[in-house]
């Protein structure tokens, strides 16, 4: 009798334990995967470890290889999110209406260049012609006699796209060394004499230097305006029917704690501080 009441009591508290947990809302034991944008990467993987620290046995696994590899494979229904510095319909194979778009935070885009180049300023129309190639020498610019080294990022990246197509203008690109990693770019740039590239706010350091375009500085204030032309929201696409857990990470990404603590922390600008909305096409609409 008293083996009976001990069983009874331990399936009593088992019970009890799993109506806790259901109770509690949250997914255990299942993981999700978050694909693409190399510019978002930092900050969905802090978000994800700290998703993941409060709730037990749930991993969100996120990784990079760009935005047209977000998108891809997001479309495929390879993966639960992917990640964009574009919009799916800026991207050719991509049906955007069969997407459901999150923006969940802005990134902004800045020329970085090799500490030695002593050019602190250019013209956006400078800034096209070292990227075009015909200005080679950063002498033309003001500085001094040296080399131009150009480090682009991949095709099928958001740096890049973005970058395009506000710097630009729709000219080509001269053929240049290309990298897959952000991170990858700025060791280049911080080891190469006269190099030039660009990267995400949130991957500027000390190794390197941002460079002002048009006597306007890089800033998050200058992103906030519109004052600074170079920047993009930043996507997490899912597919129209999303997993529990996928919706409710997704609504950690836009929780106080992610996006007045963990966004602007980590270099990004959070969406409800923006004074401007910019479509797709580049229109520009005030919103305060």
């Amino acid at each position: 009798m008293r083996t009976r009441k001990i069983w009874l009591g331990v399936l009593t508290l088992g019970l009890l334990a799993l109506s806790l947990a259901g109770c509690s809302g949250q997914t255990k034991g299942q993981s999700i995967t978050v694909v693409g944008s190399s510019a978002l990467q930092p900050l969905v993987e802090a978000a994800g470890e700290e998703y993941s620290s409060a709730h037990t046995g749930v991993f969100i696994n996120v990784q990079g290889g760009g935005s047209g590899t977000g998108l891809s494979q997001i479309q495929e229904g390879a993966v639960a999110i992917g990640n964009s510095d574009l919009f799916a319909s800026e991207k050719t194979g991509i049906n955007a209406s069969k997407l459901v778009d999150h923006k969940v935070a802005v990134v902004g885009i800045t020329p970085i260049v090799n500490k030695g180049v002593n050019v602190h300023n250019l013209t956006m129309a400078q800034l096209r012609g070292i990227f075009t190639g015909t200005i080679t020498n950063w002498r033309q610019v003001g500085g001094k006699n040296q080399k131009i080294v150009l480090v682009n990022r991949a095709q099928g990246s958001g740096t890049r796209a973005t970058f395009e197509k506000w710097v630009m203008a729709g000219q080509p690109a001269l053929a240049a060394q290309e990298q897959d990693s952000t991170g990858m770019v700025r060791q280049i740039v911080a080891s190469t004499p006269g190099a030039i590239s660009y990267v995400a706010f949130s991957y500027v350091d000390k190794s390197v230097r941002s460079m002002s375009v048009d006597d306007v500085s890089p800033t998050v204030n200058n992103v906030h305006t519109g004052k600074w032309q170079i920047w993009a929201y930043e996507h997490m696409y899912t597919q129209k029917k999303q997993n529990k857990l996928t919706k409710n990470f997704l609504k950690y990404m836009f929780s106080n704690k992610v996006q007045q603590k963990l966004v602007p922390q980590m270099g990004y600008i959070p969406i409800t501080d923006m004074l401007i909305e910019r479509d797709v096409d580049g229109h520009i609409t005030k919103l305060k």
